[in-house]
């Protein structure tokens, strides 16, 4: 029974003091340490009784039960506490004190004025709380009592001598001098008395300016050596150490002051977290632009205020705001700054969730910078919670999402099981390529095969290459047909050389006569290079094992996957030139010839304001295996489908434009077949009433017979 009476409370406190972790703060010990239970990382003060004056622990007890009391967003919130008679041990949220993140921002290169900024918005409004809405003073506002947590938010504590603005003195606490006597250079130069009850703590603050700025105080003369102190600051940090008290500005006029335009606590930074702070009652389209230009302004905005900050907000906005595929991009901003643990956790989930959206806006984002999270996706949240959603795309009456899923093949591939690669994602290759009506699509799904045909298992290969490729040869579009010669060439490690013989040097040769020259031209050097290597056989039987020996080989893991090879160069195709970044050079001597044959638009049928360029008969452009053609036309159809890729400008249109940058792209312009139909129609029409007309006015007018009578 008696054992009860006398166990130590310190055992049984729910946190835990990590060793080496102290930090000195006032008459308090600042240390590191995490809940016993759950592990969150909290910070610790500390005041041991026995090494301490009577009056240090009359202040720490105020401390004690000040910190208990008061609530604000900007003020250093109370955990948990406990009090014995060695010790108080004051539990508050994960903090490092100003002076030491200073001095770790210096060595990385120093604060940023807009995180100052921020910090000094904090502070203020935080002493703004104290004077105005609780009429307490703070009496100990300085560069010690000033925290920072992990988002980089300043967070005011330091309470020890905190009293009520019309306290009697003689039952006041001590002063901050009395304790500490080298702290009489922080007091203002007049009496207690002198001036507006908040007086002395804008002079602090005034003095916390000159500090964070300039380093630590030498003396109090040194107020007036203005230092580092930013010129949009000046005028009124001069008001804060002015030596009239009555003119000391109180502390929500000098924010005001300060947010007024030009100022310095008026800019992008500021304006951002003020807007975080009220976002759950800004209405949804506000939240819209907000998140729109957040993208912009985070590359100049810390690294800590993004992941601690910003990042819980996107994740909220997405979970119960419904903000959209408009939060993907200062998602993906944020997630830059991520270990791959914090990413894996926090983000995936998330990304997980948005693919199952039938938000089309969502989808296609999702799809276009996959690049940016393939990597930290498992292989089996990808082929039983990604894929599934993803293959929806492949039936999609949108062009783009079409366009897009096909893309994102080239990353998903590496990570889908066999039953998804080798049945699931062929099915529908299949159906694109054989069916699908716009033929840069079709181009495309010849071009993807080729790129993953390493992860097939050797069944498949055999079973699906040679079909696939003979089916784009036959294509109307003249680049599905080049991209199927590519494939054959790309590929031509898996096919043995009876394979060779019968199948595939048969459907090229009749390619040889196709009526578009640069198909042709591809086909010769497949042709070649498929014949140097029976040549290669019948001259020496035995190399047939080393030229055989991918036929039959597995599926090679991730990250193993061959380049177009053969005669065929090494490269980037254009379709995935953001996608793949296999550093590999592109052959000079390979060249594409398209030869483009263009029927103009009659300009009536174009918009208006609209510039018909003629092309030119012929371009010549550095090939990279793999071709990939994006069209850029704003195709009108029945359904008024959405273009692929980006829509035109008004100069574009009646046109075929060839562009050579980091990518080839060729865009087709033109109506659809239906829509030309139509007009055709129409100019028939009018063409036949113009003739009738005519032949009614070589008639002349009409003669009125008279009528005999009996």
């Amino acid at each position: 029974m008696w054992s009860f009476f006398a166990r130590d409370p310190v055992k049984d406190f729910n946190y835990e003091i990590l060793p080496e972790t102290q930090e000195t703060s006032g008459i308090w010990t600042l240390h590191r340490g995490k809940r016993k239970i759950g592990g969150e990382p909290v910070s610790v003060f500390v005041y041991e009784v026995s090494t301490g004056t009577e009056e240090q622990a009359q202040l720490a007890k105020a401390a004690f039960k000040r910190m208990k009391t008061l609530r604000h967003p900007n003020i250093l919130a109370y955990v948990d506490g406990l009090e014995t008679e060695k010790s108080l041990y004051l539990v508050t949220e994960q903090v490092t004190s100003l002076a030491a993140h200073l001095k770790a921002q210096s060595d990385r290169g120093g604060s940023g004025e807009l995180e100052i900024s921020w910090g000094l918005h904090q502070i203020v409004k935080a002493v703004s709380f104290l004077v105005n809405d609780c009429h307490l003073l703070h009496n100990n506002l300085g560069i010690w009592s000033v925290f920072v947590d992990r988002a980089g938010e300043w967070k005011l504590g330091g309470l020890d001598h905190m009293t009520p603005e019309n306290e009697d003195a003689s039952t006041s606490l001590p002063s901050a001098k009395a304790v500490h006597p080298d702290m009489d250079k922080y007091d203002p130069p007049e009496s207690p008395n002198g001036g507006e009850k908040w007086a002395g703590d804008v002079w602090r603050l005034g003095c916390l300016i000159w500090e964070v700025f300039n380093g630590p105080l030498p003396r109090t003369t040194s107020l007036r050596s203005l230092g580092k102190i930013p010129k949009a600051l000046v005028p009124h940090y001069c008001e804060l150490v002015g030596a009239n008290a009555r003119a000391r500005p109180n502390p929500a006029r000098f924010l005001q002051n300060c947010r007024a335009r030009g100022g310095f606590l008026s800019n992008n930074f500021v304006e951002s977290n003020l807007f975080l702070e009220e976002i759950q009652i800004k209405d949804p389209a506000e939240k819209h632009q907000f998140f729109q230009d957040l993208s912009e302004n985070l590359d100049s905005f810390p690294e800590d205020f993004c992941k601690h900050k910003v990042l819980p907000q996107l994740l909220t906005a997405f979970e119960f705001g419904n903000a959209g595929a408009v939060v993907l991009t200062p998602l993906f901003k944020v997630g830059k700054f991520l270990s791959a643990e914090e990413y894996q956790q926090k983000i995936i989930p998330v990304i997980v969730k948005m693919f199952s959206s039938t938000d089309r806006a969502m989808r296609i984002r999702l799809l276009q910078q996959m690049e940016q999270f393939i990597q930290y996706l498992n292989d089996a949240a990808v082929n039983s919670q990604i894929f599934p959603h993803v293959v929806h795309g492949f039936t999609d009456t949108n062009p783009a999402i079409r366009e897009q899923t096909v893309k994102s093949m080239l990353l998903l591939a590496p990570k889908l099981n066999e039953s998804n690669v080798n049945q699931e994602l062929m099915r529908h290759f299949a159906r694109l390529q054989a069916r699908d009506e716009q033929g840069p699509i079709r181009c495309n799904t010849t071009v993807c095969l080729g790129k993953i045909a390493p992860y097939l298992n050797a069944g498949t290969r055999q079973r699906v290459l040679i079909s696939a490729f003979s089916r784009a040869t036959k294509d109307p579009f003249p680049a599905s047909r080049a991209a199927g010669v590519l494939g054959f060439a790309a590929t031509h490690n898996y096919y043995n050389v009876t394979e060779s013989a019968a199948r595939v040097l048969p459907t090229l040769c009749t390619l040889t006569v196709d009526p578009d020259k640069n198909v042709r031209d591809q086909a010769f050097k497949a042709i070649k290079s498929f014949l140097t290597k029976l040549e290669t056989v019948s001259e020496d039987p035995t190399k047939l094992a080393e030229i055989e020996k991918d036929v039959m080989s597995s599926a090679q893991p991730a990250g193993a996957a061959a380049s177009w090879a053969g005669w065929a160069v090494t490269g980037v195709s254009s379709l995935t030139s953001k996608l793949i970044r296999t550093a590999v050079p592109i052959s000079p001597q390979l060249t594409f010839t398209f030869h483009l044959t263009v029927l103009f638009i009659p300009p009536s049928l174009l918009p208006p304001g609209s510039e018909v360029k003629p092309p030119p008969a012929s371009m010549t452009l550095p090939f990279a295996s793999g071709l990939a053609i994006q069209s850029d036309s704003p195709k009108v159809t029945e359904k008024d489908e959405e273009p692929i890729g980006d829509r035109w400008d008004d100069e574009d249109w009646g046109s075929l434009e060839v562009q050579l940058k980091s990518e080839v792209y060729i865009h087709l312009a033109g109506l659809s077949k239906a829509e030309l139909a139509k007009k055709k129609r129409e100019e028939r029409r009018k063409e036949l009433e113009a003739k009738r007309a005519e032949r009614k006015a070589a008639k002349g007018p009409l003669k009125l017979g008279t009528r005999k009578l009996d």
